[in-house]
């Protein structure tokens, strides 16, 4: 095997071991077992498991932030908060594992990326398409941080609630996201259904 291919093999078993037991729960020793290699070379190619943990959420965070950003363009704001609704729940149906390394606290994560930190990235560039709304609406655009903050929070928090639900089927979930974050409590859809 290449140092390359040792390398991700490494980032894989690791990725799995902290999805499954978290940062504290994983050791060194754990991570050389299942890839079946000594310690040493776990510690050669990343110094420990902090390193290793800071290379797999920071892959993590790039392929959320990617997904996120990559859905918001043009076109009417409702379909632009659908896209993002879908790509977040996407990201949690496709990347599991990914998704409980982000949302899980460690120490390490503090230093690198957390949960939060990757939803100031998303909210930031929300943020910036709804000052473009606000204004050409007449709102007040100082205001659309705070919106950014709520539509990404409301949607993250739903993301881990689902992880483990897994019911209702996303875009219905989404839907529903869309419904509520839309119309508001004050005017529900009966039966939401998504229309980009």
């Amino acid at each position: 095997m290449t140092g390359s291919e040792r390398r991700q093999q490494l980032l894989n078993v690791a990725r799995a071991l902290f999805a499954e037991k978290g940062f504290d729960g994983t050791s060194v020793e754990e991570i050389a077992a299942r890839a079946n290699v000594s310690k040493p070379v776990v510690y050669e190619h990343f110094g420990g498991k902090e390193g290793i943990y800071a290379v797999v959420v920071d892959r993590e965070t790039q392929l959320l932030l990617d997904r996120m950003v990559s859905t918001l363009h043009g076109g009417h704001p409702r379909v632009m908060l659908e896209q993002a609704a879908v790509a977040l729940l996407s990201y949690v149906e496709d990347s599991h594992d990914g998704f409980r390394i982000l949302v899980r606290d460690s120490p390490v994560a503090s230093s690198t990326g957390t949960f939060s930190t990757v939803l100031n990235d998303i909210a930031s560039q929300v943020e910036h398409i709804l000052a473009q709304q606000f204004a050409a609406r007449g709102y007040e655009e100082k205001l659309s941080a705070l919106y950014a903050q709520a539509l990404v929070g409301m949607v993250a928090l739903t993301g881990q609630w689902w992880l483990d639900a897994r019911k209702p089927k996303r875009d219905e979930v989404a839907a529903h996201l869309v419904n509520l974050a839309w119309n508001g409590l004050s005017h529900l859809e009966n039966k939401p259904r998504l229309l980009g």
